[in-house]
């Protein structure tokens, strides 16, 4: 089993990450430090967002990114504020990236 690295600790070096490749991002909401959940929003600038959540493998105990929804932006912004509601720790970051880039897929950033 790996140990998980907290929370702000994961989202500040993301944003590092992301701003390193010239892509903007903010925390859109802060969740809890240690253990809060993470959704990160992707904005193509085009109406339309993508949500991404963590999401842990039970069969190889790998955790990786999934996609949890795709709509029109306002949408997804009412999705999160519903799930916020519900889960006072969830972070929120907003990505905006016309390309579409997250680098949610870069290996370092799985855990």
């Amino acid at each position: 089993m790996s140990a998980r690295l907290a929370s702000g600790l994961w989202v500040e070096a993301y944003l590092m990450r992301l701003s390193a490749e010239g892509i903007m991002a903010v925390v859109a909401r802060r969740g809890d430090a240690t253990a809060g959940a993470i959704s990160v929003k992707l904005c193509k600038m085009d109406g339309r967002a993508t949500v991404f959540a963590r999401t842990y493998d039970l069969t190889t105990g790998e955790r990786h990114w999934d996609v949890m929804e795709e709509a029109a932006e306002d949408e997804i912004d009412a999705m999160l504020e519903r799930q916020a509601a519900r889960d006072r720790d969830l972070w929120i970051i907003a990505v905006d990236d016309p390309s579409g880039r997250h680098l949610l897929d870069d290996p370092g950033l799985a855990v």
